[in-house]
């Protein structure tokens, strides 16, 4: 891809892991800039973030929201920003290190020939996941054959949030009209882009499990990721 990139990373008391993590992102080439969207982190993520920002020349951006108002709409919000400033590209991924910076180079290869290039933890059958507990693999891994069933979304890894995007796929959504959050926003946006006839592609990745900071995941991101899946279907 040629242009800037923008990387978008939500966050929620992350600052212990943003500021080793800003770095590491623009290390890989630079190309990158990325725009940290926070939703209003009590434990100083945004101070640490404006001051990343301020050393960075241009290539570090912030975005804070009110409150706590989610993963999805913090993906929105920051894709909308990265869209409307004429990024090529724009990747998504983590703040807590389970996404690896390393990885960056590979997924932007991939938007040569594709137009959606996913970072799976299960492709081709091998499972590159570290430190998390069976039970958590056992759900993840689920969750993938669960979706391919309902949707028929041929991805090996339907909830992976490490994902680098052309600009006219996600032009092409209507990203108001996104009403997921946690692991359905994943593949809410994966299954729009697929049935639109966007390119996917993936590529491996090694997935290791946050060392600081706490899961957002909650029962409530489960249950609605299991609704959500048959309303895509249905076209509701």
């Amino acid at each position: 891809m040629d242009g800037a990139v923008l990387v978008v990373i939500p966050t929620f008391n992350e600052r212990a892991n943003i500021r080793l993590l800003l770095p590491q992102v623009l290390a890989q080439d630079r190309r990158l800039h990325v725009l940290v969207v926070d939703d209003a982190s009590p434990d100083g993520t945004g101070a640490e973030v404006r001051a990343a920002a301020r050393r960075s020349r241009g290539r570090v951006h912030l975005l804070e929201r009110p409150a706590k108002l989610g993963l999805g709409t913090a993906y929105v919000q920051g894709f909308q920003w990265g869209l409307q400033r004429g990024y090529g590209a724009l990747v998504q991924m983590d703040a807590d290190f389970s996404h690896d910076p390393g990885s960056l180079p590979t997924l932007l290869a991939g938007l040569r020939e594709r137009d959606v290039v996913l970072g799976s933890r299960y492709l081709g059958g091998k499972v590159s996941v570290v430190n998390w507990p069976l039970r958590r693999l056992a759900l993840s891994m689920a969750a993938s054959w669960y979706v391919r069933a309902v949707t028929g979304l041929p991805l090996s890894d339907c909830t992976g949030g490490f994902k680098a995007w052309r600009r006219e796929a996600l032009q092409a959504l209507d990203l108001d009209r996104v009403r997921s959050d946690g692991y359905s926003f994943q593949v809410e946006m994966n299954f729009k882009a697929w049935k639109k006839g966007f390119r996917f592609g993936e590529v491996p990745i090694i997935f290791i499990d946050r060392t600081s900071g706490s899961s957002k995941l909650s029962k409530a991101i489960i249950r609605e990721a299991v609704w959500r899946v048959w309303s895509l279907r249905l076209g509701l």
